[in-house]
């Protein structure tokens, strides 16, 4: 395969390559040659596949290509279902994955950077590269190494690797070095296929620095009712035809309306990410940023491609064969053509919304092909010039027209030329009373056909030189006779070609997916599938820590993958003198913090606190009127980690580690509200970026004369709006204590500069700040200047501002368990009571629950129903997910269905295993019903 003069070219042929995603890691093994197969049967010819490392590498040195991770034979299937591969092998490839496939333990080395030209990860990327390049090396297509046998084309079944994915929304301080490394680790393993880079946001220097011999790609994840999108796709087909490139889209939305306006506007390979769905299995899910900010990732793994997880077609399925019909049809004509300068001048008048710019090819070989994309929902018309005047065009709702303009038939040995025809050409062949042209559409049609001759015949009627035919998805087939020879013009309705599908709304973008998708009747589950509900269950009480042993910590609280939890959960101790604090501030504590204060020293019982979820925002746990020492219970669940770098929230950081946190005894609140000196960013020195360093500022740098005006915090006004406005104050804090700044009412992000350093920004879903020590003033305790900075704005309200004095809590007792001991202990149960649904639990209370199931060969679909209750699954020694039921505390849950999972093939005699966690909240918790639907 080469990328040369703007084309694709495979196997010496110009192409135009459809491309579903399709994770092995998942879908089971046991229907990877049945999804394989779906997407050839949907006209596909291509699949791209991440490769997570943190799926191969399960701990560090340790590593797996076998059973559900065999990565080889994957590929090898995709080569003998007829599948061209791009192999996208990160090293971090987002995918809504734990961590975006990076392993968690690498930032416990505080001089690694991630995604960085460092060598410290540079040389983790080369073990991981060591393990996997070679499997894709071995099956690239040409096979150059010669070691595969079986494979699309000439050897192998690879056509591109992927190096990285989307870093222009990264921070990379070194980009064209560090893609440069990553290329030159893929060549060094024998890859000779082209490398490319995609950018996530049209950034291509961004994605690829630059670097030789690596080609930038494209992700397109625009609104599908956008008229714009034609006019951003060609301005990057032109920056890429400048360096003889094509254009790559190797991932954007779903919707083939949008599809057939990217193909229109010069795409090469259009990779609609997700068309396949998938779950994720186990703890494997990520945190993201698509709610407000934070989100959980389902276990599904669904954004309304055109295969349902289970691997029910959508209608999508269907245009997806109309489309890669298209594209079979025109083959090299389409994949050689070029797009058409300035407006398709075939358009006289569009009767519908459309694009600001409609897109046109100028096909090999003579002709065009026209976009004429309808943006509403309802059918519209546009009438376009034609060889015998003008034509109405009908074009239904939300559907792209692809209009053939003079295209020669000389190509099918033809002397006509088919001059107009606004429905799909998805096939030309030679039958036996003529040449045969297919044509699809769901709305009337015109097709015109010139250079017929004039005696020229329509049904057997005299038609001249150019012959019109208006079809209107009803008639027959037309035939059109002419002194050469015969054409028959065959017309199907969608309707004809519509295979068993489930029908969806396709539209929603994979990254506008922050709203949990209900399930679709006939699809993910729900009463008309018939859910039959388990009733009874074998119950036993879980004691998740009996056999672990905890390990004592003098400072602060570890992180759980110091203690090698990497997926799991921990549980944290440690105790707190009430007598001196009022509250406990938790800073950075993620995932899900479960909280108990035991009150010990009087005697009373455990109180069970509501679930903490806020991605590493402080959380202040009040601790009442109790006296004396207090023990504090942290049970620490890790959901996953971030797969995206969103530094609002410090568990959406990339890289960001997992645990309690920092913990801090709350011994005093002063209110700092008034009292701060008002400077304008001029008297500062400082610059319009705020982005940059503030340090303290001077009281001779006031401009005006006497002292500078003591104002509440955002107190202020001037004419100079939006100038940047700075705030001063000092504060003393006892010794051995740490200061914390609150702000209340906080509406924009701030820059709080500390001492002289540098700035941090403070933002408003997590308006806190821990100081750094400082030294002490004159025996009286350490002093702190503070400067906060942020543009003049007198219309936003003034904020209140406290400062927290703190005593960081230290001597922990820490019981780490691994995914793999959980696993363990699920594996191991013993029949227990048998209990009837729903079961009622106490907050802080875990429960094991085993369920018979029934036998299914295609899985079943597990639509749990309660509230105040996680609940994690296993069958048959795998763990399937986690579903959190009925809970305020619960983030957004993007991807799928958040109440429901689903298992493999079950066979006879399989068990459910349910671990139930109460969780406190306004209502006990309980879960009510495991009700299970076969696909």
């Amino acid at each position: 395969m080469t990328l040369t003069d703007g084309l694709l070219v495979i196997d010496g042929e110009p192409r135009v390559v459809l491309c579903a995603s399709l994770f092995y890691f998942r879908i089971p093994r046991s229907q990877w040659r049945e999804r394989l197969e779906q997407v050839r049967a949907s006209g596909y010819t291509a699949v791209d596949v991440y490769l997570p490392w943190n799926f191969h590498e399960i701990t560090p040195g340790v590593w797996d290509f076998t059973g559900e991770r065999d990565v080889a034979a994957f590929l090898d299937l995709a080569a003998e279902v007829g599948l061209l591969v791009v192999a996208r092998p990160g090293p971090y490839i987002c995918s809504e994955w734990d961590g975006g496939a990076l392993p968690a333990w690498l930032t416990l080395d505080p001089d690694l950077q991630v995604r960085q030209h460092e060598p410290r990860f540079l040389e983790q990327v080369a073990r991981w590269f060591d393990q996997v390049v070679p499997i894709l090396a071995a099956r690239q297509l040409g096979d150059p190494l010669g070691t595969q046998t079986t494979g699309t084309g000439a050897g192998g079944t690879v056509v591109l690797v992927q190096a990285e994915n989307e870093l222009d929304f990264f921070d990379c301080h070194d980009r064209t070095g560090y893609v440069g490394a990553l290329r030159d680790l893929l060549v060094g393993h024998g890859i000779s296929v082209p490398v490319v880079a995609c950018s996530g946001q049209g950034d291509l220097y961004g994605a690829t620095g630059d670097a030789q011999g690596v080609a930038p790609a494209c992700n397109f994840y625009p609104d599908d009712t956008s008229p714009a999108v034609e006019s951003e796709v060609l301005r990057c087909t032109a920056e890429l035809a400048a360096r003889g490139l094509p254009l790559l889209v190797t991932e954007t939305n779903r919707l083939h309306t949008t599809l057939r306006r990217l193909l229109v506007s010069g795409a090469r390979l259009l990779a609609p990410y997700l068309q396949a769905s998938g779950y994720n299995f186990g703890a494997t899910p990520s945190v993201g940023n698509w709610g407000d900010p934070g989100s959980f990732m389902a276990h599904d793994y669904d954004f309304a491609g055109y295969v349902t997880p289970e691997g029910t077609e959508r209608h999508g399925f269907l245009e997806a064969q109309l489309l890669a019909r298209v594209v079979a049809t025109l083959g090299p004509r389409l994949a050689a053509s070029t797009p058409a300068t300035g407006a398709a001048t075939e358009v006289e008048h569009v009767g519908f919304p459309t694009s600001d710019h409609l897109a046109a090819l100028d096909l090999a070989g003579g002709g065009r092909l026209v976009g004429l994309p309808n943006l509403s929902t309802e059918t519209g018309t546009a009438v376009l010039r034609a060889a015998d005047g003008p034509v109405d065009v009908e074009v239904a709702g939300m559907q792209c027209a692809l209009v053939l303009v003079d295209l020669p038939l000389a190509g099918w040995g033809r002397p006509e030329t088919l001059a107009l025809a606004s429905a799909d050409l998805v096939g030309v062949r030679e039958g036996v009373t003529g040449l045969q042209v297919e044509l699809v559409s769901d709305s009337a049609t015109t097709v015109v056909l010139s250079g017929c001759g004039d005696d020229a015949t329509v049904d057997g009627g005299p038609a001249g030189d150019v012959v019109r035919l208006t079809l209107d998805g009803a008639r027959p087939s037309a035939l059109v006779t002419t002194a050469a020879g015969r054409i028959v013009v065959s017309l199907s309705t969608v309707a004809d070609a519509t295979r068993h599908t489930a029908p969806v709304d396709a539209r929603r973008s994979r990254h506008e997916a922050a709203e949990p998708s209900a399930a679709e009747p006939g699809e993910t589950g729900g009463t008309a599938l018939g859910l039959v509900p388990l009733p009874a269950a074998r119950t036993t009480p879980a004691h998740l820590y009996d056999d672990v042993a905890p390990s004592t910590h003098g400072d602060r609280a570890p992180t759980l993958e110091s203690l090698g939890v990497y997926r799991g959960r921990g549980r944290y101790r440690t105790t707190v003198d009430a007598s001196a604090a009022e509250a406990v501030l938790l800073v950075g504590a993620s995932d899900i913090v479960d909280l108990r204060l035991s009150g010990a020293a009087l005697g009373t019982t455990d109180e069970v606190l509501p679930s903490v979820a806020r991605f590493g925002a402080a959380h202040l746990v009040d601790l009442g009127h109790r006296h004396g020492e207090v023990d504090l219970t942290a049970d620490v669940e890790i959901w996953g980690h971030a797969n995206f770098d969103d530094h609002r929230l410090p568990a959406l950081r990339l890289g960001s580690l997992r645990g309690v946190g920092e913990a801090y005894a709350v011994e005093s609140v002063i209110d700092v509200t008034a009292g701060w000196e008002v400077a304008t960013a001029d008297a500062e020195g400082l610059s319009g970026d705020l982005a940059g360093d503030v340090s303290a500022p001077s009281a001779s740098s006031w401009p005006g004369r006497g002292p500078r005006p003591l104002r509440t915090l955002g107190g202020w006004s001037s004419t100079r709006l939006g100038a940047p406005l700075s705030y001063t104050q000092s504060v003393v804090v006892p010794h051995g204590t740490r200061p914390a700044l609150r702000l209340h009412g906080q509406t924009r992000p701030v820059h709080v500069a500390v001492d002289g350093l540098p700035s941090v920004l403070v933002h408003p879903v997590d308006p806190w700040l821990v100081l750094p020590d400082a030294p002490a003033v004159n025996g009286s305790g350490a002093r702190h200047h503070l400067a906060i900075t942020w543009p003049h704005d007198p219309s936003q309200p003034g904020m209140r501002a406290e400062i927290l004095v703190l005593r960081p809590l230290t001597t922990w007792e820490v019981a780490p368990l691994t995914e793999h001991s959980l696993d363990e202990q699920a594996a191991a149960r013993r029949s227990g009571t048998t209990v009837d649904l729903p079961v009622e639990l106490d907050a802080g209370e875990d429960l094991w629950l085993d369920l018979d199931v029934p036998t299914s060969p295609t899985g079943l679909r597990l639509q749990l129903a309660g509230h105040q209750v996680r609940v994690t699954a296993w069958l048959g020694g795998r763990s399937l997910g986690r579903v959190w039921l009925g809970d305020q505390a619960r983030p957004v849950v993007s991807g799928g269905d958040p109440e429901s999972l689903w298992t493999p093939d079950v066979p006879a005699g399989s068990v459910l295993t349910l671990l139930v966690h109460g969780t406190a909240g306004d209502l006990p918790p309980r879960l009510d019903s495991v009700a299970l639907s076969a696909p």
